[in-house]
């Protein structure tokens, strides 16, 4: 939360008597309140025992969270590339054939929509939605073609 949001929060006043939003208590925990705040929230905390037990609540759940564990997976787990030989030939060839039917389908769509009698305005508003998408593919075709000559990460695996 940062200090200029912390300062515009204020909310209806609880039957506490409590005259700020609920989020600055959690504020007051991180230490990322301004120095106004904090001290409004310090002096409540005083005299509530209702918020100092929500107080010490959220700091409960935040130190249970903190000192959480996550058991990472093993790298061969990461890995999404195909193992085997048969796995990597049949998906280099799904790809092959994939885009061998996209460009087939492409330019049979291009060729009926050229020579269709269709008015000049229905022929402009494709293909000038056909042009400005192969545009930015081709775009960002050559930005990345570019960048993998000078990329530091290209053989990370994870």
């Amino acid at each position: 939360m940062t200090e200029r949001r912390a300062t515009s929060l204020t909310a209806q006043p609880t039957p506490c008597g409590r005259r700020f939003a609920e989020e600055l208590l959690s504020g007051y925990l991180d230490r990322a309140l301004t120095q106004a705040d904090e001290q409004r929230v310090r002096l409540h905390l005083e005299d509530c025992a209702v918020c100092r037990t929500q107080v010490e609540e959220l700091s409960k759940l935040r130190e249970v969270t903190m000192g959480t564990r996550f058991v990472e997976p093993a790298d061969e787990q990461w890995d999404e590339r195909p193992r085997g030989v048969l796995s990597r030939l049949s998906r280099g060839a799904g790809w092959l054939v994939a885009v061998v039917w996209l460009v087939a389908v492409t330019g049979f769509t291009l060729w009926e929509v050229a020579t269709s009698p269709e008015g000049w305005f229905e022929k402009s508003l494709f293909f000038g939605g056909a042009t400005a998408l192969v545009l930015l593919f081709v775009s960002v075709l050559v930005d990345r073609l570019r960048s993998m000559r000078t990329d530091r990460y290209r053989g990370v695996d994870k």
